[in-house]
């Protein structure tokens, strides 16, 4: 019996209604692999569908006025607040992260959909000064922002509800139609999601085909990033993908959050207790599938054994379990193949030089809250994105040699450093090629109201409300010259 019963219409949520599909697949919980619910699964048709009644509503949500945009945008915010919970308990089952992890989640949304309704009301131009040269004098300039037009929200499956809401409600804001795509993995969180996004726009007369969301295999994915008609493509999952999608849509604007195997320096001044604490805060939660976890710790070699065996130390205090628990801190990956993947990469280290301090194991889906020492560089799992429960941690001979170990990789999302130095803290600032860097809390922390992105195989764009909404829209000069001198 499915744990989970739908509460929006059957099939997908295409033009201005559902439409039925012709095939589903079950949505599994991966702590047990027993049955969520069934999910409809599209095709291209279908895409092709949606993107013609986006298409077609374009030009009247691109004049939607902004007080029913922000209405839009509230009133979604109020629907998902009456059934937070009901999201909590869906977003454990659908993608077996912690529920502590599904309840920060949602909270998150609540804030993007709140933020965006405030940026609706910001998306401004300036004038210029034409005569800033003699061929411009008796002209008057300024410029506007206009939509970009049809957006391609892609998401990956890690936080389903979050993401998707960072690509659906800075699309309404900048007055975009937007079709959502979810990951095969996690549709239903998002689905019920664009099931209020709709009903918010049908009660302030909107077009429902404004929200629109469409899911299926890669073939899909393609029907809707190579049309040459769309605006732009926002994108979050990992570079390899990333990447294709960029190649695809070219020459679309591509928007890409992408993954990263973030660091956090300790050096010698920093707190060792509150750096030992944001390692497990931010190494293990979500089961570390999330691309701005800490995975990477590089610690000058003054206070690291000592460092280490705080980390050692404590590590018993991240409980292991079922996710429905609100003790549970790290339970199982997405799948078994996730967990497969991660124990063959953390074999890899040990069979180069690491060595396991603490965890390794692997049973099925589940992966136990891994640390790993003396990690040498040139291996999967220091040099890729790991997307598991796995923390590798190296010494470096001072804080220089620490930073130049951050900038060799080709990420470059957000970084952490630990210090008690006003200096050091701003040298980092210069220095680490990230889009963010955060002094004294984990890499991990991210404010849903500021800019987020990353540089080199992190992507490109920025998301946070105010950034997507001006991703989404493009500058439109007016240049005119007025007949004023001749009256």
């Amino acid at each position: 019996m499915p744990a989970f019963t739908i509460p929006y219409p059957p099939g997908l949520p295409l033009g201005d209604g559902w439409v039925a599909t012709g095939s589903s697949q079950m949505v599994r919980f991966p702590y047990d692999d027993s049955d969520v619910a069934s999910a409809p699964v599209g095709d291209r048709s279908m895409a092709q569908a949606a993107l013609e009644d986006a298409l077609r509503v374009a030009p009247l949500v691109a004049d939607m006025p902004t007080h029913r945009k922000r209405a839009i945008l509230n009133r979604t915010n109020q629907l998902l607040r009456e059934r937070r919970r009901e999201f909590v308990d869906l977003l454990v089952l659908e993608t077996g992260k912690p529920k502590v992890d599904c309840g920060i989640e949602v909270d998150r949304s609540l804030v993007t959909l709140e933020v965006s309704a405030e940026e609706a009301a910001r998306l401004h131009g300036e004038t210029v000064a034409l005569d800033l040269a003699p061929s411009g004098e008796g002209l008057f300039g300024f410029w506007i922002r206009r939509p970009i037009g049809v957006v391609i929200g892609i998401a990956w499956f890690n936080y389903p509800l979050l993401l998707a809401t960072h690509k659906i409600a800075p699309a309404i804001a900048a007055g975009c139609p937007v079709i959502a795509k979810p990951a095969p993995q996690t549709p239903l969180a998002t689905l019920w999601l664009v099931q209020l996004f709709r009903q918010a726009l049908l009660e302030q007369g909107a077009p429902a085909a404004w929200v629109q969301l469409v899911t299926g295999d890669a073939d899909v994915g393609r029907a809707l990033i190579t049309d040459p008609r769309i605006g732009a493509v926002s994108f979050t999952g990992s570079a390899a993908v990333g990447h294709q999608i960029a190649r695809d849509a070219a020459p679309t604007k591509t928007l890409l959050e992408l993954g990263s195997n973030s660091a956090l320096v300790v050096c010698s001044d920093a707190n060792l207790d509150r750096a030992a604490d944001a390692v497990l805060r931010g190494g293990y939660y979500a089961s570390g599938q999330a691309c701005i976890s800490v995975q990477r710790v590089i610690v000058v070699e003054s206070v690291m054994e000592k460092f280490l065996a705080l980390l050692d130390e404590r590590l018993a205090e991240v409980v292991v379990g079922d996710p429905r628990s609100e003790a549970t801190r790290v339970s199982a990956l997405i799948d078994s193949g996730a967990g497969h993947r991660v124990g063959a990469w953390v074999g890899e280290a040990v069979a180069a030089g690491a060595r396991v301090v603490a965890g390794g194991e692997v049973a099925g889906a589940t992966v136990a809250p891994t640390l790993l020492a003396d990690v040498p560089e040139g291996i999967r799992v220091w040099d890729d994105e790991v997307f598991g429960p796995v923390v590798c941690v190296r010494s470096a001979a001072d804080e220089a040699a620490a930073f130049s170990c951050v900038n060799r990789s080709r990420y470059g999302l957000q970084a952490s450093v630990f210090t008690g130095s006003l200096e050091t803290a701003l040298r980092a600032l210069r220095e680490l090629e990230v889009g963010g860097v955060v002094i004294n809390e984990v890499p991990g922390f991210r404010a849903d109201n500021m800019p987020y992105g990353g540089v080199k195989d992190s992507g490109i764009g920025r998301e946070g409300p105010r950034f997507a909404a001006e991703e989404l829209t493009v500058t439109r000069m007016a240049v005119i010259r007025s007949n004023w001198e001749d009256r």
